[in-house]
């Protein structure tokens, strides 16, 4: 016999400026202020939120993160990407270095919580 814990799955937001609506009942659209969404969604009950997006998003989040999960990888690909582009307001942040992995490929996993 199986039975199903009273977990609740996951909720999946996409933030856009050109998308009005999502095509997947499980996955909301956010044309509104991203900073101002993850505040709401930081007084509701739940685990952490998970941001995978580029550099533009992470700077509008950039004063809600308080946690980073970095990836590097061993592999150079040219010029790069901004980690926090845009408007990443509020000055420099303290980060302190929690944990790491390290894989057999030599891609590295730095887990840094906001000091």
């Amino acid at each position: 016999m199986c039975t199903r814990s009273a977990v609740r799955p996951k909720r999946h937001y996409v933030f856009s400026r050109s998308l009005r609506e999502s095509l997947d009942a499980g996955v909301e659209v956010v044309s509104t202020d991203p900073a101002a969404k993850v505040r709401e969604l930081k007084t509701q009950e739940g685990k952490g939120i998970w941001l995978v997006g580029g550099g533009e998003l992470a700077g509008a989040l950039y004063p809600e993160i308080d946690e980073l999960v970095l990836k590097v990888n061993p592999v150079t690909v040219g010029v790069g990407i901004p980690l926090f582009a845009g408007k990443a307001e509020g000055g420099p942040r303290a980060f302190t270095l929690t944990g790491h992995t390290v894989l057999s490929s030599g891609a590295a996993f730095l887990t840094c919580k906001r000091t």
